[in-house]
C-alpha cells in the first residue's frame, strides 16, 4: 500500500461546490481506499491504495466524486513522499516572508512540457516563479506590489488548466500530518 494526497480543486470555496469532509471520506473508502483523512475543509485527502499511477487514481476519484456531488472538480493525486520530499527541501528557503508575502504551491494533474526560464517574475514584479520539479511549482507573490495579481492566470497560461494551487501553510499542514502517520 503507498499513502497518497488527493489535492481536490475549486470545493467549499464562497458557498459554491459544498462538498462535506464526512462524506467525501466516505466516498474514498467506497472506491476501496483506506486510512483516510481530510485535512482543512478545502479538498485536501491523506489516504493509502495499491500503488497505482497517479493519474489512473486521479481519474477514478474524479469521475466517481464527480457522480455523488454532481459537478467536476477536478483532482491532483500526488504521492506522500512527494509531498515529504518537497518540504523537507523546502523551495522557499532563501525566501523573505512578511505580512505582503504568499508562498505557493501548485500541484499539476500531469506533466507539463512548458519549460519557462526559472526564476520567472510578471513585469512588475508581483508574481515570481521560482521552482518546478516534475508536477510541483512554486511561487512567490507580493501584494505590496499588486492588489490584483493575475497570478492563477500566469500558471494556467505556462501550465495549463489543470493545476490546483494551496498556500505553502496548507502544504506545511499536509506534511505534518503525513509526518504524524509514520
Amino acid at each position: 500500500m503507498e499513502t497518497y494526497v488527493a489535492l481536490l480543486r475549486g470545493i467549499n470555496v464562497g458557498g459554491h461546490h459544498k462538498v462535506p469532509m464526512v462524506q467525501l471520506r466516505t466516498e474514498f473508502e467506497k472506491l476501496g481506499y483506506s486510512k483516510v483523512i481530510t485535512l482543512l475543509n478545502s479538498g485536501n485527502i491523506i489516504f493509502k491504495a495499491d500503488s497505482e499511477k497517479e493519474y489512473k487514481l486521479q481519474d477514478e476519484i474524479c469521475s466517481h466524486i464527480s457522480k455523488v456531488f454532481g459537478f467536476e472538480i477536478p483532482t491532483t493525486v500526488i504521492k506522500a513522499k512527494q509531498i515529504l520530499n518537497l518540504t523537507a527541501n523546502n523551495p522557499f528557503s532563501n525566501e523573505s516572508l512578511d505580512k505582503t508575502i504568499r508562498f505557493y504551491t501548485t500541484f499539476l494533474s500531469d506533466s507539463s512540457k512548458s519549460q519557462i526560464p526559472l526564476p520567472w517574475q510578471s513585469e512588475d514584479g508581483a508574481y515570481r516563479i521560482i521552482y518546478h520539479k516534475g508536477r510541483i511549482i512554486c511561487s512567490v507573490l507580493d501584494l505590496s506590489v499588486s492588489k490584483s495579481p493575475e497570478a492563477m492566470g500566469i500558471l494556467q497560461s505556462f501550465y495549463g488548466k489543470k493545476i490546483t494551487t494551496r498556500n505553502w501553510n496548507t502544504v506545511v499542514r499536509i506534511e505534518n500530518k503525513l509526518a504524524s502517520l509514520k
